[in-house]
């Protein structure tokens, strides 16, 4: 037997017929259900930022940026790729790159250059070094490129709290470096160990606008 609670779609249906739910201009009762369904923008995009001189087409699909021996210290980058709504997107990529540990960029071959998937549940992890400083930059930071079926592509930098350049204090400090337009691109850095070495880890949620 059911029960006399009416779904989303009735009672929208009984508001309509009723005269108790009106558009301002003519739309079918299909399309405004559509509407009135749709998920909610809770969240703001992720701001964006310059692509750089230094991006390279090409990259290997792979979260593995680090190798062996590396120096620099180890950093692991994790987050997800969603909508406005913060639901995970299906077919989303991560372009990125950066510089070693020595501030560097390889110019000649692919190194700390990587194309990743974000899988719809899980995420990303991207294995990596803290990127160093050069000349031409103020700021530690991983160039991004984010690109999903529907949306709109979204190129950004991710930085760290950690960086000197912020003297501790980036929400006040993160004009020191030109290119940070936005305090919401750094985000904090937790320490931890493994193998009796210290490792970095950052969170970054990539916010997805629609096309």
């Amino acid at each position: 037997m059911r029960s006399g609670k009416l779904t989303r779609r009735e009672a929208l249906e009984k508001c309509i017929a009723g005269g108790s739910l009106l558009a301002a201009a003519p739309i079918s009762d299909v399309r405004l259900f559509e509407l009135w369904t749709q998920e909610k923008e809770i969240y703001k995009a992720t701001p964006t930022n310059a692509l750089g001189p230094f991006f390279k087409k090409g990259a290997a699909e792979t979260a593995i940026l680090r190798g062996p021996g590396d120096p620099g210290l180890p950093l692991t980058v994790t987050g997800t790729v969603t909508d406005l709504s913060g639901k995970d997107l299906y077919d989303s990529w991560i372009e990125v790159w950066q510089t070693d540990h020595f501030g560097r960029y390889d110019l000649e071959g692919y190194r700390y250059r990587a194309r990743v998937s974000a899988t719809c549940g899980t995420g990303y992890a991207i294995e990596t070094v803290m990127p160093g400083h050069y000349p031409d930059r103020v700021a530690q930071h991983i160039h991004a490129i984010v690109t999903s079926p529907g949306h709109k592509t979204l190129v950004t930098q991710i930085y760290f709290a950690t960086d000197p350049v912020f003297v501790g204090d980036p929400d006040r400090n993160y004009k020191r470096d030109p290119l940070v337009e936005n305090p919401e691109l750094i985000r904090p850095v937790t320490l931890h160990e493994v193998d009796g070495r210290v490792h970095a880890a950052v969170n970054f949620e990539f916010r997805m606008e629609k096309a």
